[in-house]
């Protein structure tokens, strides 16, 4: 999938940290969220909506049963909100978690991708 736009890393931005460094929903979910929205979109009839529903659904399992969690606070083990955000940074869990939930995110969401369309 091509989307190149300079906004979509302005968009994305805040999901870091899960969602502005509160802890909840990795950025990687939320992205690979838009990313089935973008593709599969809110078509016409409802069945259609369902699909993208569906798949995103799909995405969520998958992801949770490859990764375990699929919240920024389960899954580095660190409250974003106080100071464990130094102790993430000057950490080796950028390298160790959040790369492979990235990756991870983005593999279940080209295959799903590649399933819908």
């Amino acid at each position: 999938m091509e989307v190149d736009n300079d906004l979509i890393p302005l968009i994305a931005f805040g999901f870091a940290g899960g969602i502005g460094n509160t802890g909840a929903v990795c950025g990687a979910v939320a992205g690979a969220t838009m990313a089935i929205s973008l593709m599969l979109g809110r078509a016409g009839s409802m069945e259609e909506r369902f699909k993208t529903f569906s798949a995103i659904q799909e995405f969520r399992r998958l992801f949770e049963e490859e990764m375990g969690a699929f919240t920024c606070r389960d899954l580095t083990g660190l409250d974003l909100t106080s100071k464990d955000i130094e102790q993430l940074m000057s950490s080796d869990i950028p390298q160790k978690v959040c790369f492979p939930v990235v990756a991870t995110a983005y593999k279940i969401t080209m295959e799903l991708l590649k399933e819908n369309t």
